[in-house]
């Protein structure tokens, strides 16, 4: 009896032997003689010394953060495979944006390049023509047309300049001197011709061609210059998105994830996919949330940089300008008489100016050749390498996909075959704990979907300071970007509604105008501008205050006609009409 009770004893101890054996259970014996060459290997490919990792593994109770079963990690090494992971993670995070930030600098550079040399290439284009035109009697007056693009320059680089402004102030300026070419046998005071330019809007001497070129110019100048700065922020938000800093939460999750299974004496075993979700959607739970601004922000440039590519392009924008200039001028020549009988009405009949003797040939630019245009193929190129439809078209090929990166960013680096495990390899990767399956769900998107978070404590009520800055930051230049869609500034929409840069003028359309584009949609709303925030642009050296209309011309400074721009106001590639004018000078 006592034989066959020892015997079935001893069957059962086999049995559970066995049994143990086949699920991979190890006596505490036999785990912890156990090799951890594997681990040391791996430890000192790092370039760490292994002088404190055991030979074979050890009791577990000193670990914090991996756990505290048998393992091959002394305390220092888990501190320093602790700050591995947090630079591991801190260089997934730099490499997978690296597209973002190379293409907004480098687009950022090639577009600002390119804008700046369009302007100068139009005043030097405008320089040539007028020159060879009108020679010295050009050159003499040319610090009118290089005071525009002074200030169309400093629009564009951020200045605190109303179009508007600009072109009017250039059109007051030039209608004077017009005026006083027109009307050679007079000579008039400083408060004659400020009589005349205060009432240009009235007289329109130019006729629509003012009015046309400070639409064609202001929204291709508000569209490039809302391009340039929108890319330029785009860098600067990614540069502050990225450098982060992991708190003691994400890098206890990043390093139970990555290097506990190297601790334990697996080193090629990988996390669990869904273990790396979770664990990067904790570390980046606030990056999570820039995604609804930064979608609405790509799309804004996407939108912009098509109407540069069509109604508000840049380059033809630049190349008119010196064309309407032109077409300007011949249309106050064609009407000098009736203008000018208006004018004598409402400022009073000028003095007589004194005798002159006649006019050269060579001073009159009578024997000037006409302006020199380009076709298509003959078109110069630009320092910048490229036209503008290319560098847009570029550009959008790399806005696509931008869309949802944020949210994207946890799938990105797990998708990553040395980061993580493959989504099909369910069973035979490390769930946190040892190798197996791992059974949490994957939590979702943003801070406030983080409080059910299995691997990474994520305190919710306590946003980020600077992602909710960098989220201002994106509403900010996205309003900026959508109001120039429609021709409109945001540094000057409330004071110039229905006048000028962008106003009412964003649904017109004129024969020049690319075809196909119909009214633009309404302007967006924008709070209160800050009167203080935008300083008024110096006045002109003399006050323009206070009507003249009824002012005549015996006071004041007197200015003969010799001395203003006589040039002969001729259309472009007119050159029979240029000779015909030519003959008011002899």
């Amino acid at each position: 009896m006592d034989a066959r009770l020892s015997f079935s004893r001893y069957r059962l101890l086999v049995l559970l032997c066995a049994v143990a054996a086949l699920s991979g259970t190890r006596s505490p014996a036999a785990a912890a003689g156990r090799s951890c060459s594997d681990t040391r290997q791996v430890y000192s490919e790092k370039g760490y010394s292994t002088g404190t990792a055991p030979l074979t593994q050890i009791s577990g109770e000193h670990l914090r953060l991996c756990p505290q079963d048998y393992t091959c990690c002394s305390s220092q090494m888990e501190e320093t495979l602790a700050l591995q992971s947090e630079r591991d993670f801190l260089k997934a995070i730099e490499d997978n944006s690296q597209f973002l930030l190379t293409t907004f600098t480098q687009r950022h550079r090639r577009f600002d390049e390119f804008f700046r040399e369009l302007i100068d290439l139009s005043e030097k284009s405008m320089n040539q023509m007028f020159t060879k035109t009108y020679g010295r009697l050009f050159t003499q007056n040319a610090h009118v047309f290089q005071e525009l693009f002074v200030e169309l320059r400093r629009y564009y680089s951020g200045g605190s300049v109303s179009l508007t402004e600009v072109l009017s102030d250039f059109w007051s300026r030039l209608v004077e001197r017009v005026f006083s070419l027109v009307n050679p046998q007079y000579q008039f005071s400083e408060d004659y011709l400020e009589c005349v330019s205060k009432h240009a809007e009235q007289l329109q001497p130019f006729g629509d061609v003012p009015r046309k070129l400070r639409v064609q110019v202001s929204r291709a100048f508000i569209a490039a210059r809302a391009l340039s700065q929108g890319l330029a922020t785009g860098r600067d938000i990614v540069n502050k998105a990225t450098k982060l800093t992991a708190d003691s939460e994400c890098v206890r999750g990043l390093m139970r994830q990555w290097y506990c299974p190297l601790c334990r004496g697996m080193p090629s075993l990988r996390p669990c996919h869904s273990l790396c979700l979770n664990v990067m959607k904790g570390c980046l739970a606030n990056q999570a949330d820039l995604d609804t601004e930064w979608n609405n922000f790509i799309d804004a440039l996407y939108q912009v940089s098509e109407k540069l590519e069509g109604p508000f392009n840049m380059e033809l924008a630049a190349d008119s300008i010196s064309v309407k200039v032109s077409e300007a001028i011949m249309h106050m020549q064609e009407n000098s008489v009736s203008i000018s009988s208006k004018v004598f009405q409402g400022c009073g009949n000028p003095r007589p100016a004194p005798a002159r003797s006649k006019r050269s040939p060579k001073e009159s630019g009578g024997n000037r050749r006409p302006f020199r245009t380009y076709t298509p193929e003959e078109k110069p190129t630009t320092a910048a390498g490229t036209n503008l439809d290319r560098l847009v078209t570029e550009l959008k090929e790399r806005l696509r996909p931008m869309r949802g990166f944020w949210v994207s960013l946890p799938h990105t680096i797990c998708n990553d075959e040395k980061m993580a495990a493959d989504v099909t390899n369910e069973d035979r990767c490390w769930n946190g704990q040892t190798r197996g399956r791992y059974l949490p769900d994957v939590t979702g998107d943003g801070l406030v979907s983080q409080i059910n978070n299995p691997e990474v404590e994520v305190d919710i009520a306590r946003p980020d300071v600077r992602t909710r800055q960098l989220i201002m930051e994106l509403r900010v230049v996205t309003n900026k970007l959508r109001h120039a869609q429609s021709g409109q500034d945001t540094d000057f929409v409330d004071s110039e509604e229905g006048s000028g840069s962008g106003g009412s003028d964003h649904g017109e359309r004129y024969n020049d105008d690319w075809p196909g584009y119909g009214p633009y949609s309404p302007p967006y709303s924008k709070p209160p501008r800050n009167p203080a925030s935008n300083p008024a642009k110096p006045p002109r050296s003399r006050d323009r205050n206070g009507s003249k209309w009824n002012r005549n011309n015996g006071h004041g400074r007197v200015r003969s006609a010799a001395s203003l721009l006589s040039f002969s106001l001729v259309p472009l590639l007119s050159l029979p009409v240029m000779v015909t004018v030519a003959s008011m000078w002899r």
